[in-house]
């Protein structure tokens, strides 16, 4: 979502008419790091730390509708699939899945029961919803009684070229003890629905002479150490390494040396990490359910996510068979440049068009 936040206030910036002003309502963490809410918006702070989830909802609820107010906002676009219950404004709010329906265990306790009931409450009380893919519009639909017509399908974009210069190959090999032998990479969160045990189970399928080192990269939880324990006890533990957050450049570096991509998601909004490897020209596998087929279209291999022998299967091919390899290193650069952040831009002001320009809803 910071991406999102990020790539899409950029994108608007560069295309909007000049009499449309924007305002970034940021938090303390935000206001304190370089980003385009500085240089590209009127920046207000709002007055919480969002990395508490309950300051976030203060933040958000008590906050957000009065400096909204103050700043004379016309529309106010929450970003984080949540937003403001109430204020003298029209509301936009992008929703990007609804995994806490879909795969409960994603989201346990406070944060599980928050989301059960803003999301809901946001869908019913904003004048215009965005979507990332048609599959969560139908999750909205399916779940929640809502106008259809309220509901707008603005799929994110990808960066093509990244900044900075890739990692070397040989320095990320010796820092990550990888050898001559390949590499198996995953962007993701360390959590339950991103079915990264299965995936780790996958591995048990190679013999130990053929096995490519899996590499899992994202934010750290307490689950990664689940996934350490599991990954000794089926005898692969040094076939793993669950390395959280890296530099921009490491992971450049990563993703050109890559053999293959794998995503194993049980379900996504929109699964950007596919599009990202896409666009770098490394072979993706994912998962066949939820957005990522959407998203993917024929530029992947799909498996079943809840079999470990599908994903093995998938990935076998992809580190076997190097016409295939290279058919989908093409057609992934293909499909990603489908996928821009200005797309993503003017979808999204369109939104804001209708947006203002329809009868406010009853609250």
């Amino acid at each position: 979502m910071e991406i999102y936040a990020r790539e899409l206030l950029t994108a608007m910036a560069e295309i909007a008419p000049p009499e449309q002003r924007f305002t970034a309502f940021i938090n303390r963490e935000a206001a304190a790091q370089p980003g385009p809410w500085h240089d590209l918006a009127r920046a207000v702070v709002v007055p919480v730390q969002a990395s508490r989830r309950t300051e976030w909802v203060r933040g958000e609820q008590q906050y957000l509708p009065r400096l909204a107010a103050q700043a004379g906002c016309d529309l106010v676009h929450s970003l984080a699939s949540t937003a403001p219950l109430w204020g003298r404004f029209r509301r936009v709010v992008t929703i990007h899945d609804v995994t806490y329906r879909v795969v409960p265990e994603a989201h346990l306790g406070l944060l599980g029961l928050g989301m059960r009931l803003l999301v809901p409450a946001a869908a019913h009380r904003t004048d215009r919803i965005i979507t990332d893919s048609a599959s969560t519009r139908e999750d909205l639909l399916r779940f929640y009684r809502l106008d259809a017509e309220r509901i707008d399908t603005v799929p994110l974009g990808v960066r093509l070229r990244m900044d900075g210069s890739p990692t070397p190959e040989a320095q990320l090999r010796d820092r990550h003890r990888l050898g001559a032998r390949p590499l198996l990479l995953c962007v993701s969160a360390q959590r339950p629905h991103k079915n990264l045990a299965r995936l780790i189970e996958a591995l048990v399928r190679w013999a130990p002479a053929e096995r490519p080192v899996l590499m899992i990269v994202g934010y750290e939880t307490a689950y990664g150490r689940e996934l350490l324990t599991r990954a000794d006890a089926l005898g692969v533990g040094e076939d793993l390494r669950l390395v959280g957050w890296v530099e921009a450049d490491d992971l450049e570096g990563l993703y050109s040396m890559a053999a293959a991509f794998v995503f194993p998601s049980l379900y996504e909004g929109f699964g950007l990490p596919v599009l990202e490897a896409m666009a770098r020209g490394v072979p993706v596998a994912t998962t066949d359910r939820g957005s990522l087929p959407e998203v993917a279209g024929d530029a992947a291999l799909t498996f079943d996510p809840l079999d470990p022998g599908s994903i093995a299967d998938a990935v076998r091919r992809l580190l076997t068979d190097t016409a295939l390899a290279e058919r989908l290193r093409e057609a992934g650069r293909a499909r990603a440049s489908r996928f821009s952040w200005a797309a993503t831009a003017r979808g999204t002001l369109d939104v804001y068009s209708r947006g203002v320009a329809q009868p406010p809803r009853r609250r």
